[in-house]
């Protein structure tokens, strides 16, 4: 609008529209996962669930499918077995695997994942699975190696080199001044000093909130093309991909806390994976709403993981009793349950998913953790403590278990503070002299988190002793099953439900869209 006088002119424009974000023209898929990094085997990438976004750009060695059964990608390797007295498996890397800027995929890769793994303190790593084993011979470039395991344990290997922890080795040895055969060396030696550059970048260069697309060449279907200012990921086709290319051309993935309802409006959603109450941008009785909802009970386990921080306050074994003594299972189960709008179990049982058909085998050890209330003398070592519990915020379920949490150990004299929202990585900011926290609340998978736990070959005996010997170092405290809930457009096919790591996404390059019918 404008006016004018003889003495006086004023002008006013319409400001420009923001321009329409492109991404919201793709197929969408909202992750469970605030999307922080593609390397899943690093603490910030445990701590925010980033197989559900890198399971299908560096996918692993074997996929779990959705009854948890290990499929072997065999578009990637095959391996064999070689039972002994310290079990060996050894892995043949398909000669036409290739990371998609051309590069072949070589045991190197593999070496790396490894050994970041048993140098936690230098990577910043979380992946215990590899605790069982001791050794990966590796030819610098070769495309073949063995992984060798301690006495008596093995079992767990299908789920070594999990979803998101296969990197590229290449790109991170020539950034940081090596070539293979120094890398190899290096890695086999665990050498700390001529690894350091390495580990800082394995550790922090994979972060989204610095794409570097040369860095972040992909092993898998899909590659990072971008990541928009709302943090939303837009996957697009590896057309170096050894194996059969995707359906979707296109895939734009939203990081948890994306405005549902716009997206929704936007028609950009086809699939999601929301947090409790988060399908309420679903019209469930309006003739034309497209999706169908399912609300699960997970296989994953919603649990405390306490500090092993030497200088912590969970140092001792007493001290993470006592602290045991005031989490009521049966609460936090009741909580969770409410804000989630479906039932879940109490779960204290550390090895078994809910429904394992072995839990009766397990009963009797469960039943005496389980706590229906507040055992105040058990937890009176605590008396005075402050506590700082941590999660993958925001999430107002697991910020409600720990209000109640709260609530419940303030009986025994003992404070829980919840410092979510000073933290953006739980697990990493949980470790040296300096932490911030002392326990994270977060969904563990258990046969990726306790190693050999005897669960694979049906030794109940061992289980019972893995069982067992978990209460007793109590570094975990497990509290109920994992609430999943899933929207999915009824219009798009070959979607399948899984609640391990790797979400609903699992498959994501086998989903395809339908023709709508009339």
């Amino acid at each position: 609008m404008c006016l004018t006088s003889l003495t006086l002119s004023a002008c006013t424009e319409e400001e420009p529209k923001e321009p329409r974000n492109q991404a919201l023209d793709h197929f969408g898929y909202i992750a469970n996962s605030t999307l922080k990094t593609t390397n899943a085997g690093s603490t910030l990438g445990a701590s925010t669930s980033a197989e559900v976004l890198a399971s299908r750009v560096y996918p692993a060695a074997y996929v779990q499918g959705p009854s948890g059964q290990m499929i072997p990608n065999t578009d990637l390797l095959s391996t064999q077995a070689l039972p002994s007295t310290n079990p060996q498996v050894v892995y043949t890397i398909a000669e036409d695997a290739k990371f998609s800027d051309g590069v072949p995929i070589t045991c190197d890769d593999f070496l790396l994942s490894f050994s970041a793994a048993k140098m936690p303190e230098l990577f910043d790593s979380h992946m215990p699975v590899v605790e069982d084993a001791i050794s990966l011979d590796c030819a610098p470039g070769s495309k073949k190696f063995t992984v060798v395991f301690n006495e008596g344990h093995g079992d767990q290997w299908r789920m070594l080199f999990g979803p998101g922890t296969v990197l590229p080795s290449h790109v991170i040895a020539e950034r940081a001044g090596l070539d293979d055969v120094a890398l190899v060396q290096a890695l086999d030696n665990f050498d700390a000093e001529a690894l350091g550059e390495v580990a800082r970048i394995w550790r922090e260069d994979f972060n989204l909130d610095h794409f570097d697309p040369e860095l972040q060449v992909s092993a898998g279907p899909y590659k990072v093309e971008s990541v928009g200012q709302k943090g939303e990921v837009t996957l697009v086709r590896n057309e170096n991909y050894y194996g059969d290319a995707p359906e979707l051309d296109t895939i734009v993935v939203w990081p948890q806390g994306s405005d549902a309802t716009h997206l929704a409006e936007e028609e950009a959603i086809a699939v999601a994976d929301v947090p409790a109450g988060g399908d309420h941008f679903v019209h469930r009785n309006e003739p034309t709403n497209p999706f169908d909802i399912s609300a699960v009970v997970g296989r994953m386990n919603d649990t405390l993981v306490l500090s092993k921080t030497p200088e912590g306050i969970f140092a001792s074994p007493e001290a993470r009793h006592a602290f045991a003594a005031c989490v009521n299972q049966t609460e936090l189960a009741k909580v969770s349950s409410g804000r989630a709008g479906q039932e879940v179990p109490a779960i204290a049982a550390h090895v078994l998913s809910d429904g394992d058909p072995e839990w009766h085998q397990l009963q009797d050890l469960a039943d005496q953790h389980q706590r229906h209330d507040v055992d105040t003398a058990a937890a009176e070592l605590l008396r005075g403590a402050t506590i700082r519990v941590a999660y993958e915020a925001p999430n107002d379920r697991l910020a409600a278990m720990v209000s109640a949490l709260a609530t419940d150990c303030a009986t025994a004299g003992i404070e829980v503070v919840d410092v979510s929202d000073q933290v953006t990585n739980p697990l990493g900011q949980m470790r040296g002299p300096e932490a911030g926290v002392d326990a994270v609340l977060m969904a563990v998978e258990p046969q990726r988190e306790y190693g050999d736990t005897g669960m694979i070959k049906g030794d109940i005996e061992k289980m019972r002793a893995r069982e067992q010997q978990l209460w007793d170092e109590a570094y975990y405290l497990p509290i109920a099953a994992q609430p999943r809930t899933f929207v999915i457009d009824r219009n798009v096919g070959n979607v399948v439900v899984y609640t391990g790591p790797a979400g609903i996404g699992w498959n994501m390059d086998r989903w395809k869209e339908n023709t709508p019918s009339a």
